[in-house]
């Protein structure tokens, strides 16, 4: 598979979101959020209008180009990563609403923030015209920069519907004080008793399931399992980032090294170049492998109403060993980076700490992936 980017302006203006985000990445984590000079850049950039359906000022992209875009956002810092690529992949689940509920959220344009939580909670009471929806929703990232929500509730009929609620009908509740991930905010919202008309409202099943009610762009006709990269291509980012900071910290002493060669102290190990080449080459290559499989995944993923049962499964099972993968290279960096490394300075304790978070992500977890691939694979 060629890995060489076309450049875009989608991909293009990513490098320059991750200059912004890494510059602003120690502030970000002491405040739990985001900068806001951040977020204004990657909604610039593009990510929330990439899924946005064409009458509504967007232009339905690709997969793959998002991938890369994300990918090179999170070289920069994960954090900002993960909200740049929600940002899209949320706009893409909004598209599946109704035309009358999808043309509200982007009255103003497609560049709207919207963000999610998509395991159902509170209720949701039948009404003329709609719904009356009640509930707490935690770890929703980016919460406190959104314009709107698409929360996830059971109806009193007993099924799981997907609502797109406003700002302006919920309040935050400050409660995010994980220590990785920090920055993405992802606090709790909390709605009571606020009306949704029905079109805002659609069948969490038929979101699942990509059967848009209004849309027919490929990229709308997609099952939610097989978009699963939009979790794991942050953790891309994270690893390529670790290791650059990894490079630029060993350098030095190993230039000093060669240029000065001295025996060791007694009982002491001598300079080893080796064990650094051999950390260098094994990340490298690592990052390399799980790109491959997380390209596939975005490939398949343009296929759209095109892909099988097994296509997603295959999706899911990639993204969830890529991140696994990703996360061996981050921990052996953060190992090979030693103590002068483990500084608070050092991105690589960053990338550390963020990418572990991460992949404690549900969608991510190689158990779950395994079943839904081996029971497509092995019927019995």
């Amino acid at each position: 598979m060629d890995l060489e980017s076309t450049p875009t302006p989608l991909l293009t203006a990513a490098g320059e979101v991750a200059v912004a985000a890494a510059r602003c990445a120690p502030g970000a984590e002491a405040r739990r959020r985001l900068d806001p000079e951040v977020v204004k850049s990657l909604v610039v950039a593009g990510f929330p209008r990439h899924f946005v359906p064409a009458e509504c000022g967007g232009n339905p992209g690709t997969f793959l180009e998002l991938n890369r875009a994300v990918s090179a956002v999170g070289e920069g810092c994960t954090a900002t990563a993960w909200c740049a690529s929600l940002a899209a992949h949320v706009s893409r689940m909004a598209a599946h609403l109704p035309a009358e509920g999808y043309r509200e959220v982007w009255a103003d344009g497609p560049d709207a923030l919207l963000v999610a939580s998509l395991t159902p909670a509170g209720r949701a009471e039948t009404t003329p015209g709609g719904y009356r929806l009640t509930g707490k929703w935690p770890f929703v990232s980016a919460i406190d920069h959104a314009e709107w929500a698409l929360l996830a509730s059971t109806a009193d009929d007993g099924r799981a519907r997907v609502f797109a609620v406003p700002r302006s009908a919920w309040r935050t509740a400050d409660t995010w004080e994980n220590v990785g991930m920090a920055a993405t905010g992802s606090n709790t919202v909390l709605v009571e008793d606020v009306f949704v008309p029905a079109a805002r409202t659609v069948s969490r099943d038929d979101l699942f399931a990509g059967r848009a009610t209004d849309s027919d762009a490929p990229c709308h006709a997609v099952p939610m399992q097989s978009t699963t990269m939009m979790f794991a291509v942050p953790a891309l980012g994270a690893a390529k980032g670790a290791l650059k900071s990894w490079v630029d910290h060993v350098t030095p002493r190993i230039r000093a090294a060669a240029a000065a060669p001295a025996p060791a102290l007694p009982g002491m190990p001598t300079f080893n170049r080796a064990a650094h080449d051999v950390v260098l080459t094994r990340s490298a290559a690592e990052i390399d492998a799980a790109e491959l499989l997380l390209e596939r995944a975005a490939v398949t993923a343009d296929l759209g109403p095109a892909i099988t049962v097994l296509d997603t499964t295959r999706t899911w099972r990639d993204c969830a060993v890529a991140t696994e993968s990703l996360v061996a290279v981050v921990n052996r960096l953060f190992r090979a980076v030693g103590t002068t490394g483990q500084n608070s300075a050092n991105p690589v304790q960053r990338f550390w700490r963020d990418v572990n978070s991460l992949a404690g992500h549900q969608g991510l977890q190689v158990e779950s992936a395994s079943t839904a691939y081996a029971h497509q694979v092995i019927r019995v």
